[in-house]
């Protein structure tokens, strides 16, 4: 289903036994309820190929639903009911990718979540998937929690609460397939800013290569500061030199296919499966 929002265009996808009615006065799936929703923006910078901002994790994502389908199908014709298999959307977003002097109410999963909240879907638990095509080791954002902590405004503790449990839920679902290469790292603003800002916290998940993932996080608790230069900038040459060359590539012609790692997709699409059993 697409579903316009201000000058975005969103993509919906619901489970099969959802009956959607958006007509006048019907309720829109999971009202007042905790569904998880997983995310992945579908829009590129001009002059990139885009392969992994954001090609990938879209990819990624429509395994994830095909398999969520087929999960549900096999647990009705079993008669098992499997918790979460029922109660999840997943959405390709627009307007991820800000244009010069644009703030983040320009951001699509802004006015995307204040429409989620008109909606009924407050409590909804969302995963945002960014750059999830390089790399063998899961990056779980912890730039939304960095910013709560240090903003003093009142009525932050729910958001702080919801960042909390959704980091916990991520690690979780790792444990769950059996994998034992995940960390939390400051990373670059994604939809999650949009999100935050307009009243839902996200968690975003990237990947990077272990290669990479290991020395960067060394840095950061070295020079904590640097943290503060990733996520409110401004980032000078010298200090980018020592990002992820992953993130150094992303926006920009060298973010080709050439750089994916298919070998390690199966562990996102599994662990995005997992997240809505949980």
């Amino acid at each position: 289903m697409v579903i316009a929002i201000d000058d975005g265009r969103h993509f919906f996808i619901f489970p099969r036994t959802v009956n959607i009615k958006l007509s006048a006065g019907a309720s829109f799936p999971f009202k007042g309820e905790s569904p998880v929703v997983l995310t992945a923006h579908y829009d590129r910078v001009s002059g990139s190929p885009g392969a992994n901002d954001n090609s990938a994790a879209v990819f990624q994502l429509l395994s994830a639903a095909l398999r969520l389908g087929e999960q549900l199908k096999s647990a009705k014709n079993s008669r098992i009911e499997i918790p979460g298999l029922r109660q999840w959307i997943i959405i390709f977003t627009d307007k991820e990718e800000l244009q010069k002097g644009d703030g983040i109410q320009k951001q699509g999963s802004y006015s995307l979540a204040k429409k989620l909240k008109s909606w009924g879907l407050s409590k909804a638990l969302i995963f945002n998937f960014d750059a999830c095509g390089t790399g063998d080791t899961f990056v779980f954002s912890g730039t939304a929690d960095y910013l709560i902590k240090r903003n003093t405004k009142p009525g932050l503790y729910r958001a702080s609460h919801i960042i909390k449990q959704l980091h916990e839920k991520a690690f979780e679902a790792v444990k769950k397939i059996h994998y034992n290469r995940a960390i939390t790292l400051p990373v670059p603003f994604s939809d999650d800013a949009g999100f935050l800002r307009g009243g839902i916290p996200a968690q975003t998940i990237t990947m990077l290569p272990a290669s990479e993932a290991a020395p960067f996080a060394a840095l950061l608790r070295t020079d904590p500061v640097f943290s503060g230069k990733i996520i409110t900038g401004p980032v000078k040459p010298a200090d980018r030199l020592l990002f992820p060359e992953t993130w150094r590539c992303l926006n920009s012609p060298s973010d080709s296919h050439l750089r994916l790692t298919p070998l390690y997709y199966e562990n996102v699409v599994r662990f995005m499966t997992e997240l809505c059993k949980l």
